[in-house]
């Protein structure tokens, strides 16, 4: 694909988001609400556009066409069980947002701390969601770089790309805060479904309608139509995949601390909905994406790379390709930019604001300014290993922030449990995730993801019944909880 199309699809990107960025700016101070929450004013629509730009983002029209590409069907499964745990945040989204405007949380690491009544829990949690943020936030960098590389035929460098994206979720996040990335992720995301879709009609086109599609699916790969097909998606292989997914929207501090964000509940249902419409189409255009690579581009060697060779091809139109490429490339920064903000938030608030001395929120505030190009930078680091496929590497993170997943629940559902139980199940089975990981040791076949949640319910179960819980703050949270819960029927 012509070079110079290329750069001026990214230079038009770039211009009109920074113009939206600009036009979102508020005239009033900011403060640590204002910058990472929007003062909890966003209504429905922007934020269900803004948390489908977040959450589908380099892992799906990158990553999860290539799982389909590398395994087949399976892939489909394994994102609709993604849909299985959205039905957490029908569930526990008011629960969130009820207690966040009665309390004024701004992290759900900060709620944590609080409900257990241990600042120390809000920083054991900020830590540990900070080092598997990181790496999650190098996956969308490497799926840019790997994108724009591909697209180019080497044009742009894979270090290019990742250095552009890194540059651009930075000024993205400091025009404004969140409303700047929330309102550049409604534009993006707007774009990424309607061309995402539209080139997904022209392959299928290409390749004789869908009759004829899955006729040569079944003729050439029937494999790929079946489970475990290839022997790629074995049972164990599945499970260890699946079972961090499952709760992304509670584990991922980035997609949970969005819950205090809609300006009432009612823009809380409203974003939830328009996220699962978003979301199935969104998941139908990826597989189909991988298939048609599968097809028409037989034996790449790196299955990252299924959707920038499509992209490229003779038969995507060349302004649709680039369109394209640069909404991925725009949902993948989005994603970033609100890591950046949502760790460097955890950091200025639950583990800088862990002393009574640092309590004031325009210095908490401009730390979290400070942290965030660490951060970026770290991200980038990690990101130049261009380790292999994108979806493993996005479930791999998920799997070290499950471990938060028990103190999240037992928190809203028991009052039985303890600080004492939430450390050590955060920090025990956190620290199992990294030495899993870092060895590729999978125990009789399964994931760390797997064993990392099997633990932490175990250690936050068993320390919290021989440690004494906070009965006071305890009763009060979830009496005042109960007390929302019953005027909302």
């Amino acid at each position: 694909m012509d070079l110079t199309v290329i750069w001026w699809g990214i230079i038009i990107y770039i211009v009109l988001s920074l113009l939206v960025a600009y036009l979102s700016r508020s005239d009033k101070p900011l403060n640590m609400e204002g910058y990472f929450l929007g003062n909890r004013k966003m209504n429905g629509f922007v934020s269900a556009l803004s948390y489908s730009a977040t959450t589908y983002s380099a892992f799906m029209m990158v990553g999860l066409a290539g799982l389909t590409y590398r395994g087949g069907v399976g892939a489909f499964g394994f994102e609709i069980i993604y849909f299985m745990g959205v039905s957490l945040v029908a569930f526990f989204g008011p629960r969130f947002w009820i207690v966040g405007k009665k309390y004024g949380y701004v992290t759900p690491s900060e709620m944590l701390g609080d409900r257990y009544d241990d600042k120390r829990v809000a920083a054991v949690i900020s830590i540990s969601s900070c080092i598997f943020l990181i790496p999650y936030s190098a996956v969308q960098l490497a799926g840019i770089g790997y994108l724009l590389e591909g697209m180019t035929g080497g044009g742009i460098s894979f270090t290019t790309g990742a250095v552009l994206a890194t540059v651009l979720a930075l000024i993205f996040t400091y025009i404004s805060g969140i409303r700047s990335v929330m309102w550049t992720d409604s534009l993006q995301a707007l774009v990424m479904i309607v061309s995402s879709t539209l080139v997904v009609i022209i392959l299928v086109n290409a390749l004789g309608g869908f009759g004829s599609f899955f006729n040569e699916l079944r003729t050439s790969h029937p494999d790929s139509l079946t489970v475990p097909g290839n022997g790629y998606f074995s049972f164990p292989t599945f499970l260890s995949l699946t079972i961090p997914w499952i709760f992304f929207s509670l584990s991922n501090p980035q997609v949970s601390q969005r819950l205090y964000m809609p300006a009432s509940l009612g823009s809380l249902r409203k974003m939830l909905f328009v996220f699962l419409i978003f979301g199935f189409i969104y998941t139908i255009v990826s597989v189909m994406w991988g298939y048609s690579a599968l097809l028409l581009f037989p034996g790449l060697e790196n299955p990252d790379v299924a959707t920038p060779t499509l992209l490229s091809s003779k038969y995507v139109p060349t302004i649709l390709g680039v369109i394209v490429m640069v909404s991925i490339m725009a949902a993948a920064i989005s994603t970033i930019d609100s890591i950046l903000l949502t760790l460097s938030s955890l950091f200025a608030r639950d583990v800088y604001g862990m002393s009574s001395k640092n309590k004031d929120e325009k210095r908490q505030l401009k730390v979290g300014k400070f942290i965030i190009p660490v951060i970026a930078i770290l991200a980038y680091g990690f990101a130049e290993l261009q380790l292999d496929l994108i979806a493993v590497l996005s479930v791999a993170s998920s799997a070290g922030l499950i471990v938060a997943v028990p103190a999240i629940i037992g928190a809203f559902f028991w009052k039985r449990g303890t600080a004492a139980g939430v450390m050590t199940s955060v920090i025990i089975s956190g620290l199992v995730v990294v030495i899993l990981e870092s060895m590729q040791l999978k125990p009789f076949g399964y994931g760390s993801g797997v064993w990392a949640l099997l633990l932490s319910i175990g250690l936050f179960v068993g320390v919290s019944l021989v440690t004494r819980p906070p009965e006071k703050k305890a009763n009060e949270f979830l009496s005042y909880l109960k007390s929302e819960l019953v005027k909302i029927k």
